[in-house]
């Protein structure tokens, strides 16, 4: 994806969602990934076709591959932080340093409530926030 003078390939992240995605600049210097990887979490996978394996693999595969120093801009945080750092979440993730298994049973049992305005907020998403 051209952004002025650099650009951001698309690294497909599904687990979160099953259309999630992360964008990397070009010299590898930072990666953002949206609810795929979180400072020190990733979003929660018991909803919109989510799958906390899907989201182990494209961690594992896409963003913890990627050089220790290339820096991580989530797309939120419940904490306050800005960034962290590919080297920092693969070795300090409380989820994602665990074992494939591991990580889905904390998944599976994070007991989350239901989101508020959920109902409305997925099917405007789906359309691209367009009404009628």
């Amino acid at each position: 994806v051209p952004f002025g003078t650099r650009t951001l390939t698309v690294l497909a992240t599904p687990g979160h969602t099953e259309g999630c995605v992360s964008y990397l600049l070009d010299d590898l210097s930072r990666v953002f990934t949206g609810d795929a990887l979180l400072v020190r979490g990733c979003g929660r996978t018991d909803f919109q076709g989510g799958s906390a394996s899907k989201l182990y693999h494209s961690v594992h595969s896409q963003l913890f591959s990627l050089p220790d120093s290339t820096l991580v801009y989530p797309a939120h945080d419940y904490k306050g932080y800005c960034n962290s750092s590919i080297l920092e979440e693969r070795t300090l993730n409380p989820r994602l340093t665990k074992t494939l298994p591991e990580f889905v049973s904390i998944m599976d049992n994070l007991g989350l409530p239901y989101p508020a305005k959920f109902d409305k907020s997925v099917p405007a998403n789906l359309v691209c926030g367009l009404q009628d």
